[in-house]
């Protein structure tokens, strides 16, 4: 049988009063006292209920998400993964609204982070922009109480409770090394693409990328980044005069969204280019398929909300998180390991 809070009291030889006040670290319990009964737990091995606990608290935890709003095909696969969360939420008192907001757009974000407080927040996950207002919304909520969650895109100078993505660096300096390896020591310039550098996923892929290309592949040139906003009408239009002023260009690198404006600009091209993008999608993955595309670098979309609302949860209720159960992987699909 599982060991019960009977047990631990009568363990630590104290009221099961005294035991629930430690658990929900309650003051007026003396130091002494708190670590007799976090011996008798960690003897017995005591693991508490936390829906139970809450249940009987009628505790609900109430959560925020908020995301870009837009044609973004991995943005709209994150909102229906929190979407697929949200069906079975209620059966553990959780709460899920998403909030969405024109992508890139600091001043609309801050004013969404705005309208949340501790009243009717338990957390909030959010995909950041990187701007002043931003940083100072997301503050407040700290101040607030209010644990907050940075998904896919950091920002670095805000103290927030944890970050949920890829490591955008390495993600960069791994397509860096696809390309490169790809290209086989062939000379020429590479075209990069990304939404926006106000986002910090794409300033670090691209730091990262230009770190492999530059001391690995002194024979490639990255060329000045095309911002194209994720905008699939605008990455067609910028990249297709990129190419044509440019006839040297061996690689296209998209490290952001865009896809089908990319596979677009280049239909009809020579396919000695190698193109490595980000993010499997159903267009990702036709174009794989096809050959239009060499390489996607990938995160699980899904793994990301779960574990984020996990964090959130595990904050709230002072547990402790499964050593790397919490790790986004960067994933790597060809044509040969679609799944």
């Amino acid at each position: 049988m599982r060991p019960t809070v009977h047990d631990v009291a009568r363990k630590a030889r104290v009221s099961l009063a005294t035991v629930d006040r430690v658990l929900n670290q309650r003051p007026g319990v003396r130091q002494e006292t708190i670590a007799r009964v976090e011996a008798a737990i960690s003897k017995l091995g005591y693991v508490r209920d936390l829906s139970a606990a809450n249940l009987a608290k009628r505790q609900a935890y109430r959560f925020a998400f908020v995301i870009p709003e837009g044609a973004n095909s991995f943005m709209r696969g994150l909102e229906a993964e929190v979407e697929a969360v949200k069906q079975h939420s209620a059966a553990d008192r959780t709460e899920i609204s998403i909030y969405k907001v024109p992508p890139f757009d600091g001043p609309a974000l801050a004013a969404t982070l705005d309208t949340l407080d501790a009243a009717d927040c338990s957390g909030v996950a959010v995909v950041a922009t990187e701007s002043v207002a931003v940083r100072n919304a997301l503050a407040r909520l700290r101040q607030d109480n209010v644990p907050v969650v940075t998904l896919v895109s950091d920002v670095p100078a805000f103290q927030r409770d944890a970050y949920v993505g890829i490591d955008n660096v390495a993600a960069g300096r791994t397509a860096a090394r696809l390309m490169g390896n790809f290209l086989g020591g062939r000379s020429g310039k590479i075209a990069l693409v990304a939404g926006s550098m106000l986002v910090r996923d794409h300033v670090e892929r691209r730091m990262g990328f230009e770190q492999v290309i530059r001391i690995d592949y002194p024979r490639l040139q990255c060329l000045p980044v095309i911002e194209a906003k994720d905008d699939n009408r605008l990455v067609q239009e910028l990249l297709s005069e990129c190419l044509e002023a440019h006839g040297d260009v061996v690689g296209v690198y998209n490290m952001g969204a865009g896809n089908r404006g990319l596979i677009a600009a280049l239909s009809g091209a020579r396919k000695e280019r190698v193109v490595v993008a980000h993010e499997l999608t159903e267009h990702t993955r036709r174009a794989l398929i096809a050959g239009a595309v060499d390489a996607i670098i990938h995160q699980d979309a899904g793994h990301e909300v779960r574990s984020a609302l996990r964090i959130l949860k595990a904050h709230i209720d002072r547990t402790a998180l499964v050593a790397g159960q919490e790790t986004i992987r960067i994933e790597i699909y060809l044509n040969e390991n679609l799944p």
